[in-house]
């Protein structure tokens, strides 16, 4: 290894001012899996790496700042931008935005790059108005290695480096072409360095280890899939690929990882990241087939869509571990599901929940409040539906117009306020800013969504269900849970104008 670190990947987050006091005992701390893809990428190619992961470590902006600057000092520092939603990138960009303006006032010949999907879906605005030298609008690997390239034999052209925007005499400079994304995923990204991350500081999400509550760590998260190739118009997920589209590493290479996980760190409680895991059946199956084989005790979250959850998916993914399927339900009205590119009705969905939890796999049902079409009778009639579906756990979601995604683009032509700044992206965060749309204010959907989310966890059925299921410790998880309520500014300002 050279005296001198090529390249520093820093995760950003500050987890208070993402998920206020939830943050402290319900919420995951998982490993940034892209910071870890791309150091792979990049070490495969002879450079020395090293990540820092701030909300793991409990390091705030200043102290990362410093231990880039005075402990590292790397050619390269790349600040990776995702969020652990699918969509979530954007509430960490104030973050990110504080860390690269602390390091360049520490040192400001220290080159820093931001890749991540809020920086793909606005990189132009993000290179005027961050501290930042780069950034890239594209998934980041290549981009980075090239830019790496450059820097290393002291070039100051970054022309020929593609999905760059950099800076020259104080100007902006666009990326002459996109770069092009990778397709062998199992040679060229194997896997997550975990040598690399401070695997004791991990754990899982509260509903996931309900089976075992006591035992949410070790924890990790992987990627089997990248991309996905739906329209949802409330995600952002695909801006970073430039397009819907779906890479697959081979079940082989899934498998080898969730081996190592086992073998080095006991590993039991997985996510797996991929935006739609249950889709392609000889991916689904073939990664089953082989963890049925190894006859592992695993505790795995995929996610999955009302439409793909096919029967002779059920069995095999229940032997070989998935204890969680997560659905994107959104909404009871078809009009509102429409929408958002989700064309299926109220019996399939009633159907593939129960098909799911008679297999022996619990439920995670996930919905939105807010969506356009959305109205207050459809919101209850949403809410009315979660209750009756009765999931293992369920999310309740605003509707919120996350850079990169078709609700951004209308909010910006149609004029609907949008959040001052990139924390107010976050649905648990005090200053959140949902979508209003033409029949709801922000005010009332986000009021509506926490009394729903009360309504819910609070629910004689609800908690009947939990401790029949899970036992009493976990009934009174819940309780806990529900006692630590989520101050909204928009609410407090609304009371007080009232």
């Amino acid at each position: 290894m050279p005296d001198k670190l090529d390249i520093l990947f820093i995760n950003p987050g500050e987890p208070n001012q993402i998920y206020q006091g939830l943050s402290d005992e319900f919420c995951a701390f998982e490993p940034p899996v892209f910071s870890g893809l791309f150091a792979t990428y990049a070490r495969q190619k002879g450079a020395s790496v090293a990540i820092v992961d701030a909300p793991a470590i409990g390091l705030r902006a200043p102290q990362v700042a410093e231990v880039a600057t005075k402990i590292f000092d790397p050619t390269l520092i790349v600040i990776s931008v995702y969020g652990f939603q699918p969509s979530a990138s954007t509430q960490n960009m104030t973050s990110a935005g504080t860390i690269a303006r602390l390091i360049k006032e520490a040192n400001p010949r220290a080159r820093v790059l931001m890749t991540g999907t809020h920086l793909a879906a606005l990189p132009e605005r993000s290179m005027r108005e961050e501290a930042v030298d780069f950034v890239c609008d594209r998934e980041g690997p290549v981009t980075i290695w090239r830019t790496l390239e450059v820097l290393r034999a002291g070039r100051d052209d970054f022309s020929t480096v593609p999905s760059l925007w950099w800076r020259q005499d104080g100007r902006i400079v666009k990326p002459r072409e996109s770069e092009v994304l990778l397709d062998d995923l199992d040679r060229e990204m194997p896997g997550i360095p975990w040598d690399l991350l401070p695997m004791d500081r991990y754990r899982s999400h509260n509903w996931h280890a309900f089976d075992h509550i006591d035992d949410r760590a070790p924890y990790a998260a992987i990627h089997t899939t990248l991309g996905c190739p739906y329209r949802c118009s409330f995600c952002c997920i695909n801006a970073p690929f430039g397009k819907p589209s779906y890479r697959m590493w081979s079940p082989e290479a899934v498998v080898k990882e969730i081996d190592f996980l086992v073998a080095k760190y006991g590993i039991k409680n997985i996510k797996f990241v991929d935006e739609m895991f249950v889709l392609n059946k000889r991916h689904v199956l073939g990664i089953c087939d082989l963890l049925i084989e190894r006859n592992y005790d695993l505790n795995i979250w995929a996610y999955a869509r009302v439409d793909t959850v096919q029967d002779q998916f059920l069995d095999k993914l229940r032997k070989a571990g998935f204890r969680w399927l997560a659905i994107g339900i959104e909404s009871a009205s078809d009009m509102v599901r429409d929408g958002a590119q989700k064309k299926y009705g109220q019996e399939e969905i009633s159907d593939t929940v129960r098909r799911v939890q008679n297999a022996g796999i619990h439920v995670l049902g996930n919905f939105i409040f807010g969506l356009p079409d959305d109205s207050h009778e459809r919101m209850q009639q949403t809410l009315d539906m979660a209750i009756d579906l009765n999931c293992e756990f369920t999310n309740f979601y605003c509707a919120m117009a996350y850079p990169g995604s078709a609700l951004y683009t209308m909010a910006e032509q149609s004029g609907v306020a949008l959040p001052a700044k990139w924390h107010h992206y976050s649905q648990h965060g005090y200053e959140m800013l949902p979508l209003a749309n033409k029949h709801c204010s922000a005010a009332e959907i986000v009021k509506f969504r926490d009394e729903a989310w009360q309504t819910f966890f609070t629910g004689a059925r609800y908690h009947s269900l939990v401790e029949r299921k899970f036992g009493p410790k976990v009934l009174a998880h819940i309780q806990r849970m529900t006692k630590t309520p989520l101050r909204r500014k928009l609410l407090e300002d609304r009371l007080v104008t009232a």
